[in-house]
């Protein structure tokens, strides 16, 4: 792969990612609520959620989806009813009057419910609720893979380059969350925090549910 085929990806997922979608979402949410330490599982999370996608959309479920419309509504159908879930246990949690629980240095060790496994699941979860991103990385990578040089060797290059951008970026999101969080310990802050979240969540998971009919 020449050096500014590689450049020109580069700052094109850099745009991509760097728009907040439903993971920038959540890793701010998670940052804001367990710390960016605990929040780092799910950006973890998300971007395995992307590497497999990746990989599906290499291997041609793309082209399948693609080419099945009922498979696709389906997927799409089940991804949106899960990020409009999300939406209303956040939404749920603007009744509590009590400030968010925003975690410091002498925070207690996570529970059950906030434990590094639940918070990557989410994230990979709300990562690969999308099934347009298959057939956004199968239109992406063939524009920038060479098929006169070993394509697995490229694959894995332009993977690896999503991967570090993709945690880089979605970090930022969760320690901007975790910055944010000493300003939301205010009750009505955190119900406004609650409902926002809960609002965005159900938003993008009702445009997925509408556009599978």
């Amino acid at each position: 792969m020449e050096l500014l085929t590689w450049i020109t990806y580069l700052g094109v997922i850099v745009a991509l990612i760097i728009f907040p979608g439903p993971v920038a979402l959540l890793c701010t949410s998670h940052g804001l609520r367990f710390g960016r330490r605990r929040a780092t599982a799910t950006v973890c999370g998300g971007t395995l959620a992307s590497l497999a996608l990746m990989v599906l959309s290499s291997l041609g479920l793309g082209a399948i989806l693609a080419a099945s419309e009922t498979a696709f509504h389906v997927l799409k159908l089940l991804g949106g009813a899960y990020l409009v879930i999300l939406g209303l246990q956040a939404w749920r949690r603007a009744g509590d009057d009590s400030p968010l629980d925003v975690p410091d240095a002498a925070a207690a060790p996570p529970s059950a419910n906030t434990s590094s496994l639940r918070l990557f699941r989410q994230g990979f979860l709300v990562g690969i609720s999308n099934p347009k991103d298959l057939l956004f990385f199968a239109a992406l990578f063939p524009n920038f893979i060479d098929v006169g040089e070993p394509q697995l060797v490229q694959f894995a290059i332009l993977a690896a380059t999503w991967a570090v951008i993709d945690l880089s970026l979605m970090w930022l999101y969760a320690a901007m969350g975790s910055g944010l969080g000493q300003w939301f310990r205010h009750p009505g802050r955190a119900r406004g925090f609650h409902r926002a979240t809960g609002g965005l969540f159900m938003a993008a998971g009702g445009s997925l549910i509408a556009t599978s009919h």
